[in-house]
């Protein structure tokens, strides 16, 4: 049987625009809390550096 992990969803918010891009969900036990990607900006059009932001 599997262990019930504790997760919670965040967003994730562009570093240069602040728009709100992605929502995922990340283990709340672990060090994700520090959580930064490089993912894809549709307003930019560029791959950029994106934060956790908790709602």
């Amino acid at each position: 049987m599997a262990k019930s992990q504790k997760r919670e969803y965040v967003w994730l918010q562009c570093t240069e625009t602040g728009d709100l891009n992605y929502r995922t969900s990340i283990n709340v036990t672990g060090t994700a809390t520090k959580l930064t990607l490089m993912k894809f900006s549709p307003r930019l059009r560029k791959r950029t550096l994106h934060k956790i932001k908790r709602k």
